[in-house]
């Protein structure tokens, strides 16, 4: 499967812009990640623009959908880290793929919410006010701290290295992004 099939899949089932733009920034998390630790940088990128293909469509069937599809395809690595990217789902964790994709989805969705609520956007932000802000159990409610905590203890990474890897590479991409701003009180 190519990059572009996956994005027609992607832009088939989700019109959501957050969502576009979640499945965007955790793309180019993976990716980043996939060249540092020298994986398939492409099988990585689509794991993470498919990891919530079929939320907004089929939020009652998440992930089912989108694994099923990409069984069809013959994409059985990359159905199985999106299959396995919630703890509570209580699919194992194989392969390197498969923990980095839980390590990643939560926290680089709470750190984008971190950088809409800043004037300067992702300019300046750093490790230490995320974790701050990890802290405050109000602040993007809907993220899961445990998640966060056991997606980064799975994959084997220092949460705070961690985070930072993710600020750097949103940075280098932050044009692209156009994060927009939100209230406080809205995230």
């Amino acid at each position: 499967m190519t990059r572009q099939e996956a994005r027609t899949i992607l832009e088939q089932m989700t019109t959501s812009e957050s969502l576009l733009r979640h499945a965007r920034t955790v793309e180019l998390v993976m990716e980043a990640y996939a060249n540092k630790l020298g994986e398939n940088t492409d099988e990585w990128a689509i794991a993470g623009l498919l990891h919530d293909a079929d939320y907004q469509a089929y939020p009652d069937q998440h992930p089912n959908v989108i694994v099923d599809l990409l069984h069809e395809k013959g994409e059985e690595r990359i159905a199985h880290a999106i299959s396995a990217h919630y703890t509570h789902w209580g699919v194992p964790y194989e392969t390197t793929l498969d923990k980095a994709l839980i390590a990643c989805d939560e926290i680089t969705g709470f750190i984008v919410a971190c950088a809409q609520v800043r004037p300067q956007r992702l300019e300046g932000l750093e490790a230490k006010s995320v974790m701050k802000k990890l802290k405050t159990s109000g602040f993007a409610a809907s993220v899961d701290r445990e998640e966060v905590r056991k997606g980064a203890e799975l994959f084997g990474v220092d949460i705070k290295e961690h985070i930072d890897f993710i600020i750097s590479v949103l940075q280098q991409h932050q044009a692209e992004l156009q994060l927009e701003p939100i209230a406080q009180g809205e995230v």
